[in-house]
């Protein structure tokens, strides 16, 4: 499965600080549970990386009203 294929699939996201000092990315879905806990350093990266694609997508307009 690659980025840009579609599945018909349902799930939730939560984000959030953990009590061990990481953030915390879950995604739970029918069937399935997934925890993933990253360091400040790579959630600001990730962060990162998710505002640069909506720039992309957004030309630009992201964030903006």
């Amino acid at each position: 499965m690659g980025i840009n294929d579609e599945r018909d699939i349902e799930a939730n996201l939560q984000i959030g600080p953990t009590d061990k000092g990481m953030v915390r990315l879950y995604i739970e879905g029918q069937g399935f549970e997934i925890p993933m806990d990253f360091t400040v350093e790579e959630a600001l990266e990730i962060a990162e990386e998710i505002t640069a694609a909506a720039h992309r997508v957004g030309g630009g307009r992201a964030g903006r009203k």
